[in-house]
């Protein structure tokens, strides 16, 4: 953050012989020297421009200092320099550097209308809040917050990102599906208390695919973990099938999503699907033959033993069919004993084995998981402290498009290097906090980063990989 020149002189406890003082004397100083990357990323892919697409703008544009694409890109970096309050941005507006990230071509805010505004140039939280307080039905004629934010507009850009991220159509994608708690601490509107998860929490609704993130919804958690999953992913399917129509696509979830109208519905649209089935006394009576041999096979090796099986199996009352059950029937050494697991699917046996459908497709979805820990930790989409719920909901949007930005840096500019598969925390210590003292002049914005950065030819190398790449950013659709 940018910091102004004074005499002040303070002094520290003596190393030695040596005094130990300070001054704040070292000008225009960012600790997010290397955010610039994020720029570059966003001027080859218009994520921000896109996301910005999706707001109603009835403000009067004469009046108007900080446009809508600007105050979103604004919000987005600052969660992805790790800034997670409207709070930090009344400090954050004062630092050039983020000004010339944003686009500003007056980074040091002296063309400002209102005397009192210049030497600032970005916008405080007082005016960012209108982004996410802005009611549903704001309108020209409103007299204060006038920003209108389109969600389901925001989850067509979400599915339209990921399509943009591939060159050419994949023959097969595997879409993961799955909810998480999001613990809440105030008066929230959709505040419940989750039995299973202990807590007052949101329950939002996520579906990547690998690194690639198509939804985030924001739900409350007096419903079932499945509720929702058939428009959610029937929204997504049909997107993805506009661009890439003879795309397999394959449906990947925990037993929470077992649900009768889940696995109608991709029978019925052409959907494979993947997922876990919850145990119970009869199927673990037509396993018992498997989990007898598994063991007798850990008892003499003194090692896990698994044996895998097909099962045709139907309930009795809540499903329409018989379908295709994979069972690992497993038994673990020690006291652990038991340990068996179902999968209800619609995959041929001769295409997929049981075991190689087991362990290598759907476990495989665990490393959805990560994803969202990313998101949660890492770019704060947990921060739901808002009264309104609507206000949740962008709160978790935002962090998903910071998300989607940092990803893109990591899919495609670090590939190859020692961050490639480095979560967002770590590329943000590693290559974005980065101590620069920031020059602006008439012609140029100068940044005299750290002597003593660590990662100086990972840095040059990636910031001229991207400068150099000459694709247009992808047009908004």
């Amino acid at each position: 953050m940018a910091t102004e020149c004074t005499q002040m002189t303070f002094g520290f406890q003596r190393v030695g012989r040596r005094e130990v003082v300070a001054r704040f004397d070292g000008g225009r100083i960012s600790s997010d020297g290397g955010a610039l990357l994020l720029g570059e990323v966003e001027r080859h892919t218009g994520i921000l421009s896109q996301f910005a697409g999706c707001f109603d703008d009835y403000r009067d544009e004469e009046l108007v200092e900080h446009s809508v694409e600007q105050l979103v890109s604004q919000r987005v970096y600052g969660l992805a320099l790790g800034y997670e309050d409207l709070n930090d941005h009344d400090t954050l507006r004062h630092d050039p550097l983020l000004a010339t990230l944003v686009g500003h071509d007056d980074p040091l805010g002296r063309k400002r209308r209102r005397k009192a505004d210049r030497g600032v140039r970005l916008a405080g939280k007082s005016t960012l809040n209108r982004l996410e307080l802005t009611p549903v039905g704001a309108k020209a004629s409103s007299r204060y917050k006038k920003i209108r934010f389109n969600v389901k507009a925001y989850e067509r850009v979400l599915t339209n990102l990921f399509i943009q991220a591939h060159a050419t159509p994949p023959k097969r994608i595997v879409l993961d599906i799955d909810a998480t708690h999001d613990p809440i601490h105030g008066n929230q509107l959709g505040k419940f208390f989750h039995g299973y998860y202990d807590c007052h929490c949101y329950l939002p609704l996520y579906v990547t695919c690998g690194s690639h993130v198509l939804c985030a919804k924001l739900r409350p958690s007096n419903i079932d973990g499945a509720t929702g999953s058939v428009g959610v992913l029937s929204r997504i399917i049909e997107q993805i099938r506009c661009s890439w129509p003879d795309v397999e696509i394959v449906v990947r979830a925990d037993s929470g999503f077992c649900r009768e109208n889940l696995l109608r519905w991709c029978e019925e649209n052409g959907v494979y699907y993947v997922i876990g089935l919850a145990k119970n006394a009869r199927l673990l009576r037509m396993i018992g033959k498997q989990m007898h041999q598994a063991k007798l096979a850990c008892e003499q090796t003194g090692q896990a033993a698994r044996v895998f099986t097909d099962l045709d199996y139907r309930t009795k009352k809540s499903r329409s069919r018989s379908r295709r059950t994979v069972a690992k029937a497993e038994h673990l050494p020690g006291t652990r004993g038991e340990n068996p697991r179902l999968v209800v699917t619609n995959i041929p046996a001769e295409e997929l084995s049981a075991q190689v459908l087991y362990e290598e497709c759907y476990c495989a979805r665990g490393d959805m998981e990560n994803r969202i820990k990313e998101q949660q930790l890492g770019l704060f989409a947990d921060r739901t402290s808002c009264h309104a719920f609507v206000a949740n909901q962008f709160r978790l949007l935002l962090a998903s498009a910071a998300y989607v930005l940092v990803e893109h840096l990591r899919r495609v500019g670090l590939a190859g290097t020692e961050l490639a598969d480095a979560q967002v925390s770590t590329i943000r210590h590693k290559l974005f906090k980065i101590a620069a003292r920031v020059k602006v002049s008439v012609r140029r914005v100068v940044l005299h980063l750290a002597s003593g950065y660590p990662y100086q030819s990972l840095l040059t190398r990636l910031a001229a990989g991207l400068v150099n790449r000459d694709a247009p950013a992808p047009a908004p659709t």
